[in-house]
């Protein structure tokens, strides 16, 4: 099956031509998917992370993506959208705007309908629609490790000057163009363009130069993302890493993990590179107790129960989008903190909000209850599995980056500047995942 309109022919006399820009577009619509992945980078200057909507120009670009899918479907044009994926989105969409009915505050959970209908249904249907072979793919993958390449160079000389974000007291922290009220983005985009740029390279000629530049780029992003001391983004992308090798080929996987035991042991023992902070920032994941606790490690396992205790109170269809935040003080323990510190050169020092419970399924499961978690299981299982099993040169790349969001989403959720690149890889995972023959596109345009 695949979605499209009835097509009627224009009017005679009454055609309007295409812009030359939109019709190159239309063509090559993945060249806006990349763009939106590129836009990541642009600095907001945002100030008030508490704020209740925050578009960035890389929204900006996605919701133009969406533009253009629909006016594929007014064109009557094929758009691969097969039965399972209507399904598995669709479920998603009404488990959203069952729960946004039913909340405790139904205005407010409604630009939490939006967002969560943008994220995971309409941006990954649009980049879905946007990929038809490919080239279409290496173009996406490409932006992902130009951005990558960006924000690495940012952050390494962030660390490098004293001039990034304050960690133990120092301007050590590499986060990018993006400042320390977004402290997580900068290793996002560093995790994705290192996954991007290894599978370019493993796919590419032999011995030529792509493939050693490409397998060099990646070794470069490990030293920023080492640096940006994000515990969550270092096991993602080593478990991530570890799905493309064994994808790509199990041998090299094997030799690949050798290799990267000693570059580590090079970069953060024999270089310097942090050794020091990366070492206690590993010791510190289950430090939860004792002198030497680390709260942020408490803190986001105390709003892990205060979501389990919301969703105990609404465990059908969940308190509602945008409710955490509501209730998180009336359910939460005595010893959650209010906010965290975070400070910067640009902007000083600040207490950041926490209006989140870190962790995408409890978030999920508080707000849009057992309904929700079961569509968004549905959703996230389909994709994965058929990332894994369906054989081609794209399936290490879509497996790797796919896998990088999955485990992330258990000590993160989303929000932040760098969102939309969830939806940009969920809809690399649908496309790769659940094909759909549109006519005049052979399945094998896709492997």
């Amino acid at each position: 099956m695949v979605l499209t309109l009835p097509h009627r022919p224009p009017a005679v006399g009454h055609r309007v031509p295409a812009l030359p820009a939109v019709r190159g577009l239309l063509r090559r619509p993945s060249l806006l998917t990349a763009a939106t992945v590129l836009l990541v980078c642009v600095p907001t200057g945002e100030k008030d992370v508490a704020a209740s909507v925050h578009v960035t120009p890389a929204d900006l670009a996605s919701l133009l993506l969406v533009g253009l899918l629909g006016l594929d479907l007014l064109r009557g044009r094929p758009i691969g959208l097969g039965r399972r994926a209507c399904a598995v989105f669709g479920a998603v969409t009404l488990a959203a705007a069952l729960a946004t009915l039913t909340s405790i505050d139904p205005t407010a959970s409604l630009t939490g309908f939006v967002r969560l209908e943008q994220i995971f249904v309409l941006v990954p249907v649009a980049v879905l629609a946007s990929l038809r072979d490919r080239t279409d793919l290496r173009l996406v993958l490409g932006a992902f490790t130009a951005a990558a390449v960006v924000e690495g160079t940012v952050g390494a000389v962030q660390y490098l000057t004293g001039t990034g974000a304050s960690y133990t007291g120092q301007p050590i922290r590499a986060v990018g163009t993006f400042g320390a009220l977004d402290v997580m983005a900068m290793s996002g985009v560093v995790s994705f363009g290192l996954l991007a740029a290894l599978a370019l390279g493993l796919s590419a000629r032999q011995g030529g130069w792509a493939r050693r530049g490409l397998l060099a780029t990646a070794a470069f992003l490990a030293f920023p993302l080492a640096v940006s001391f994000s515990r969550g983004s270092w096991i993602a992308t080593a478990l991530a890493a570890a799905v493309l090798l064994l994808k790509a080929d199990a041998r090299l996987a094997l030799r690949w993990a050798g290799l990267g035991l000693a570059a580590a042991v090079v970069l953060v023992g024999g270089l310097g590179a942090g050794g020091g902070g990366v070492t206690a920032r590993l010791s510190s994941i289950g430090s939860v107790s004792g002198g030497n606790e680390d709260h942020s490690v408490s803190d986001r396992y105390d709003l892990w129960t205060t979501a389990r205790a919301i969703w105990a109170d609404h465990p059908v269809t969940g308190a509602g989008p945008k409710s955490f935040q509501q209730l998180r003080d009336s359910h939460a323990p005595l010893r959650l903190s209010s906010g965290s510190d975070t400070a910067d050169p640009t902007l000083g020092y600040q207490r950041e909000p926490l209006l989140s419970p870190h962790n995408m399924y409890l978030l999920v499961l508080s707000e849009q209850g057992l309904v929700g978690i079961t569509a968004y299981g549905v959703l996230f299982g389909t994709l994965l599995i058929g990332a894994l099993r369906r054989p081609g040169r794209a399936g290490p790349a879509v497996a790797g980056l796919l896998c990088w969001v999955l485990v992330d989403f258990l000590y993160a959720d989303i929000g932040g500047t760098t969102t939309v690149l969830t939806s940009v890889i969920l809809g690399l995972a649908a496309w790769w995942a659940l094909p759909a023959e549109a006519p005049g596109r052979p399945e094998g345009e896709r492997a």
